[in-house]
């Protein structure tokens, strides 16, 4: 007996499911809305004829059966993205799929990638900014520039790239009367970027404030530099995506103290590429574009540093 096999839709959407145990991750994960994904297993439910996935109080989680099933289509699946790969690579032997971040991609990446085709014509770099980590048995990438923590299994992660924070705006912020002392930052907006804390860097320059609560939120730290640029406040920038901004005076930076990160960047890519030439050869390039990286000078010296024996200030 032949059965029919259930649209890839309608498993993709469960499986991604089943894998992050959230329909609403699931649905980001699959950039979709998240009737989308309830509607396609309630059609897969439908059209096997088996309950796989059940309320659990305010979420969801998977039946027995909605368990076993998982771990077979994650398998076909895999399977199949194996294959794809495979098939790929024979008719385009010259692409290399990388996956990225998108205020990477728009803020480090993209303004160097010309150096990289002009070196190696013969690779065709086909580039895929998503917020989400790729899995590599599932999805369409060879390698991934990550910002994490750099543990995620099953997956070859090379630490090539620190961040630092420390504080920018524009020139013509405040019509230039920009803060000289790091306390007269009380007086200012603050833009704010998701998962990016102002307090290590009020810590460190001796300032005992809370985190800001009020002011702009960006969900994407490229966003954030953009509203700097255009004078709407000052923001915490990472090192890595403030592209040529200072450079080009579009940006300055107001003290020389900053502070770590405690993400980094990591080339992650699957075991089974460890020896692919064409990674090699990206990978050599990201080095090289990173040893080259020009460091980022504070402003003139009126404006670069707490005062010597700085105790710890309060903000009212």
């Amino acid at each position: 007996m032949t059965f029919r096999l259930p649209p890839m839709q309608a498993l993709r959407a469960f499986e991604a499911t089943a894998r992050t145990h959230s329909l609403t991750k699931a649905a980001e994960a699959l950039h979709v809305t998240h009737g989308a994904i309830s509607h396609q297993i309630k059609a897969l439910e439908e059209d096997i004829g088996v309950r796989l996935v059940e309320r659990a109080g305010r979420g969801i989680r998977l039946t027995d059966e909605g368990e076993r099933f998982a771990a077979r289509v994650r398998g076909a699946l895999a399977e199949l993205a194996e294959a794809v790969r495979e098939v790929a690579e024979r008719t385009n032997p010259r692409q290399l799929r990388v996956s990225v971040v998108p205020s990477f991609a728009a803020r480090w990446l993209i303004p160097r990638i010309g150096r990289f085709f002009a070196a190696h014509p013969d690779i065709d770099l086909d580039v895929r900014a998503n917020n989400a980590y790729v899995d590599f048995n599932r999805d369409d990438a060879d390698v991934a520039i990550r910002y994490g923590l750099g543990s995620w299994p099953g997956v070859i992660a090379e630490h090539v790239l620190d961040e630092v924070h420390f504080p920018v705006c524009s020139p013509r912020f405040a019509q230039g009367r920009l803060p000289e002392r790091p306390e007269e930052l009380s007086r200012h907006t603050l833009l704010r970027s998701e998962g990016e804390a102002w307090k290590p860097w009020f810590e460190a320059v001796g300032l005992d404030w809370p985190e800001p609560t009020r002011g702009p939120m960006f969900s994407d730290t490229a966003h954030t530099m953009q509203a700097a640029v255009d004078g709407q406040g000052i923001a915490l920038a990472r090192s890595t995506l403030l592209g040529s901004d200072v450079h080009n005076g579009l940006l300055v930076r107001l003290f020389d103290i900053s502070v770590p990160g405690n993400r980094k960047y990591y080339l992650a890519y699957p075991p089974r590429l460890a020896n692919s030439p064409k990674l090699a050869l990206f990978r050599q390039w990201v080095l090289a574009e990173i040893a080259a990286e020009p460091s980022v000078p504070a402003r003139g010296k009126g404006g670069r540093r707490a005062a010597p024996g700085t105790q710890a200030r309060k903000r009212k």
